[in-house]
């Protein structure tokens, strides 16, 4: 995914011949990979829509569910990019990686992926604050401020993704413009050279920036999170011997939509990293497993999500019904 692409630099025969050999294998993966899409937009579109309307009716929401719609929104808009995206490579994987439609499609991937990213982390910090039995004097005051802060926490988490996307642009377009000066002619040494370098130091810098700060920081209170609700459950089995089997399924209950949550969120930044780094050309059928992998972690969590939250479950049945 990403601005950060090669088309290789292998002969036409040895490029057909790939194709030939993995041809069957991409199809079944561009068809998994479209599939999965589709699911992960079914599942916010309805976290979106049965949120919304609870908003229309009220004429309010919770900070909680503020953030829960603004990752859904996210979410939402960049699976359609990556099936977008991922249609156009395959009709077309010889094109040249930085040509205009994959730049518009980058930049709208890179803003959505870091924008993502950043709702992820925000929501880990809230539920850290918010569900941890932290007593610091700290937490006590953040957990009466931080409502009224979501508002400006989301509006800085889309202007850190609006400056890595416009970064990342800035990179893909001096790419093509020296690609269209030398006549177009992809596989000139100097326009490698410059392509090569600029992939190598400039795109997986800004990434591996851009991704790690929110990473941290959601790894860093989602631990937090976990040690006081481990502390929590011992005190409460301890105290309450005769309903220790029912308090350790609560809480056994309660433990794993956050340890899904952490699980994915992981995965899906490890998985983004390591395919940013690898130069993969769209032929190839590293190029859709990796797809496959990254975009599977963030099919799982909107269910996830649905299945755990009391207000959409409800919602939810309601609609089957």
């Amino acid at each position: 995914m990403g601005p950060i692409m090669s088309t290789g630099e292998t002969s036409t025969a040895h490029t057909v011949l790939g194709c030939q050999i993995t041809d069957k294998t991409v199809i079944t993966l561009f068809v998994i990979l479209v599939f999965s899409c589709l699911v992960a937009v079914v599942g916010n579109g309805f976290i979106i829509i049965a949120l919304g309307m609870k908003w229309l009716l009220r004429r309010t929401l919770s900070a909680h569910n503020k953030l829960l719609i603004s990752l859904a929104a996210s979410r939402f808009c960049l699976q359609c990019v990556v099936i977008g995206k991922n249609i156009y490579v395959f009709l077309n994987p010889s094109s040249f990686p930085y040509n205009p439609v994959i730049q518009l499609l980058n930049l709208m991937w890179d803003f959505l992926t870091a924008a993502t990213i950043w709702f992820c982390s925000l929501l880990g910090f809230f539920y850290c604050v918010k569900i941890a039995t932290l007593t610091h004097p700290v937490f006590v005051w953040l957990k009466y401020r931080l409502p009224g802060w979501v508002p400006w926490m989301l509006l800085s988490a889309v202007g850190m993704s609006s400056l890595t996307s416009i970064l990342c642009f800035i990179g893909n377009h001096m790419i093509y413009q020296n690609y269209a000066r030398r006549g177009h002619q992809p596989w000139n040494a100097t326009g490698n050279s410059l392509r090569h370098s600029i992939e190598k130091f400039y795109f997986i810098s800004i990434k591996i920036i851009m991704w790690t700060v929110p990473t941290v920081i959601f790894s860093i209170f989602m631990s937090l999170l976990l040690v006081s609700l481990v502390r929590h459950m011992k005190k409460t089995l301890l105290a309450l011997s005769e309903l220790r089997d029912v308090w350790a399924q609560a809480h056994f209950k309660a433990l794993l939509p956050l340890l899904s949550f952490i699980i994915l969120f992981i995965s899906c930044f490890l998985t983004l990293v390591l395919s940013s780094a690898s130069s993969t050309p769209y032929q190839e059928f590293r190029y859709w497993m990796w797809q496959v992998v990254i975009h599977l972690c963030t099919v799982i969590h909107p269910i996830v999500i649905l299945l755990s939250n009391p207000v959409l479950r409800v919602v939810m049945k309601r609609g089957c019904c």
